[in-house]
């Protein structure tokens, strides 16, 4: 666990706070993949959102995915787009050591969620999986340098994506 030394708290917002587009059957088969193909096997996760009704959308769908495939959910925490601290919702979504944890949310909210976790949590991002809201740009940007790095997803047209030294690498879909 880190020992902050100043906030992580994003004072000024720096990127439009737009809620996110609904996710696409390829974006959720992709992301399943992804999970699937990890070794040591991937059996357990945390499911974070932000409060939009897309995110959620796509969090309920990947449930609903996962547990038919045998996968199970430890638990489910959603996030608010600006609080005065993330400190709550961040201890919850880093508890009962899962597999991996699935995202899907703003830039500005999962930024603001993965400063408080790298700073107050043993959360780790390469554990991490998220849908194509995440994989921008802004987030990396948002968040800082090394919060993300090793965070990987699923972008809308099945394609993939991965943070990584102050960037996000993209990579069609495979045909």
């Amino acid at each position: 666990m880190r020992t902050p030394s100043r906030s992580p708290l994003i004072r000024a917002p720096q990127v439009a706070a737009a809620a996110p587009a609904g996710h696409t059957a390829a974006e959720l088969a992709t992301l399943i993949d992804l999970l699937a193909a990890q070794r040591p096997r991937i059996d357990t996760v945390t499911l974070g959102h932000g409060r939009d009704a897309a995110s959620s959308a796509a969090v309920q769908a990947f449930a609903r995915a996962w547990r038919a495939r045998g996968g199970q959910v430890l638990t489910v925490v959603a996030w608010p787009e600006s609080a005065a601290s993330w400190l709550r919702p961040a201890r919850r979504f880093a508890a009962g050591d899962p597999d991996a944890w699935v995202v899907a949310g703003a830039a500005l909210g999962w930024a603001q969620m993965s400063r408080r976790l790298r700073h107050s949590t043993s959360w780790d991002p390469a554990r991490t999986f998220a849908f194509a809201s995440i994989g921008s740009t802004d987030i990396v940007r948002l968040a800082g340098p090394g919060t993300l790095d090793g965070l990987r997803g699923a972008a809308a047209d099945g394609g993939t994506w991965q943070i990584g030294r102050h960037s996000i690498t993209h990579a069609g879909p495979q045909t």
